[in-house]
């Protein structure tokens, strides 16, 4: 069995006495699209960097096809992508560019250019100078800049950040057809619906630890689904929810109870409320997004302060 594209395990980054890193572990399998989450600060790029042997770290291993990118360069063979935004001379056309990268690749890369600028769909502005471009066609230009390398595994860090909503339309096909002709993918963004759409699976980084690695779906079952309950007497139905076993994440929110349970704790729920004289006008499940994951596993004990919260918000509590 061939190594996996990536295999990350125990890896630390520390900078004195903060801990930017602190024993990621994640593998990304060939064919994935994998989205790398977190907020800012989290360790994404920091993680990406060490990937990508620009940096070495503190503790534990990095593998890229079994290779360790901190013991040799070889190691990135097949392997290509950005941290942060792509540079590039801006007084030199996109081509010329791309030339002096390919020189320095080697091998076959000249003749990959203009393959490279057609996927990026950028051969008709191949002469213009870089420093015309929009910031998207520059991130575009940076993955013409990664596909000179034939790679096998691309690591692409915000790449639709500060793209129009047609410039992101853009990137997500252009990586969705990469991935489809076979290309391994890991994605850092903060464009969770842009996630959603592409990845099969992610992880989920918070002050530089994974709280969550797998599928969305799998995410999504282990949450429990999400429910929106409005009755005759919200103030006391609030109460009855906090207080009931299997439901969790209770609010206040546009009017509506939201909270999430199983099946069961559902069904249950519904008889103490009748029971409590408090009838119920609507309780219906949402469709729980990867925003709202990202939240819950991110933002800690939030959703304890909005327990605490909520009754003040609820019309007739006292």
């Amino acid at each position: 069995m061939s190594a996996p594209p990536i295999e990350v395990r125990g890896l630390v980054k520390r900078y004195g006495a903060l801990t930017a890193v602190d024993g990621v572990q994640l593998t990304v399998e060939a064919g994935d699209v994998y989205g790398y989450l977190g907020p800012n600060g989290a360790g994404k790029t920091t993680s990406l960097r060490m990937m990508l042997g620009l940096i070495r770290p503190t503790e534990g291993t990095v593998r890229l096809f079994g290779r360790d990118p901190n013991a040799t360069v070889a190691a990135l063979a097949g392997v290509a992508g950005f941290v942060e935004a792509p540079a590039f001379y801006p007084y030199l056309s996109a081509r010329r560019n791309l030339e002096l990268m390919a020189a320095f690749d080697g091998d076959s890369a000249p003749t990959r250019i203009d393959l490279a600028l057609d996927t990026v769909e950028l051969a008709s502005r191949a002469s213009d100078r870089v420093g015309g471009f929009s910031h998207g066609m520059r991130q575009r230009l940076g993955i013409a800049a990664a596909l000179l390398r034939s790679p096998k595994l691309l690591l692409l860090d915000e790449p639709a950040t500060g793209l129009d909503p047609a410039g992101m339309r853009d990137m997500r096909l252009l990586i969705r057809r990469l991935a489809d002709e076979g290309m391994t993918v890991l994605l850092s963004s903060h464009l969770l619906a842009e996630v959603e759409e592409l990845c099969n699976r992610v992880a989920v980084l918070r002050r530089g630890r994974i709280v969550y690695e797998g599928t969305i779906a799998e995410l999504a079952r282990g949450a429990g689904t999400r429910y929106r309950l409005a009755s005759t007497d919200d103030a006391r139905a609030l109460g009855i929810c906090v207080a009931r076993p299997g439901i969790a994440e209770v609010g206040y929110e546009h009017g509506h109870i939201v909270f999430s349970a199983d099946e069961q704790a559902v069904a249950e729920l519904s008889r103490a409320l009748i029971e409590a004289d408090v009838l119920i006008r609507e309780l219906a499940p949402q469709t729980v997004t990867l925003e709202d994951l990202f939240f819950s596993l991110t933002e800690g004990d939030g959703f304890v302060a909005e327990r605490a919260e909520a009754a003040a918000a609820v019309p007739g509590a006292s």
